[in-house]
């Protein structure tokens, strides 16, 4: 984590730069074990001739979820060369690691996916009170009024008058999501199904945000 605050210039005052600059490279490396999982389970599916239960599925979807966070936030920040090379370099590190990983063991995977995500929520907590709190006239304060690109509020339903407020909120209710689904997917049986498709599951999804919820109020 250090080396990725350090990377992304998470440090001092939260300004409008340093938060376009940690999101997108955030979500350039969270699209990556998503896609990775729901290969893999792919491949692993078509050699056993059996269903996944849901799970490839699943992982694709938060994967696509990842890659629309980032499709949005671009919209707000156009990244450089030296960004862009800084991105493939994470890719090809992280991706090949996360591959490795995943073949040896998905349960650990899973794990550090969760935690990752933790991280994510943390982040993007800070983000919303340092635009809640910031003065009037600020950069971040723009950010209470000012519209999400136009992608977000469609993809969020955020509406016309939906803000870049809002969407860091909708972004943090999908990153509080990928974090529950993962821990609970560390856990699951051969044979269980997907938490989407498990009421029982999902309940327990539901009683967890629940609870964080009142834990961070």
């Amino acid at each position: 984590r250090f080396l990725f605050d350090l990377g992304t210039g998470w440090n001092g005052d939260i300004t409008t730069k340093k938060v376009m600059s940690r999101v997108i490279y955030l979500e350039t490396i969270a699209a990556v074990p998503g896609m990775v999982a729901g290969i893999l389970r792919h491949f692993k599916s078509l050699r056993s001739m059996e269903r996944d239960g849901g799970l490839l599925n699943m992982f694709l979807e938060e994967a696509l979820n990842e890659r629309m966070h980032l499709l949005t936030f671009v919209k707000m920040r156009e990244p450089g060369i030296f960004f862009r090379l800084a991105v493939l370099g994470g890719q090809l590190g992280f991706g090949s690691f996360y591959l490795v990983a995943y073949l040896i063991s998905p349960k650990f995977c899973h794990t550090f996916v969760g935690y990752v995500e933790e991280e994510a929520c943390a982040t993007y907590t800070k983000i919303i009170a340092a635009i809640e709190d910031a003065p009037e006239g600020s950069d971040l304060a723009k950010w209470r009024t000012e519209p999400a690109p136009a992608i977000g509020q469609a993809y969020w339903h955020l509406g016309e008058e939906g803000t870049v407020l809002d969407l860091m909120y909708a972004v943090r209710a999908d990153e509080a999501e990928h974090r529950d689904v993962n821990h609970i997917a560390s856990d699951l049986k051969k044979g269980e199904l997907a938490p989407v498709g498990n009421p029982k599951k999902q309940v327990d999804m539901a009683l967890r945000k629940y609870v964080q919820d009142l834990v961070t109020v």
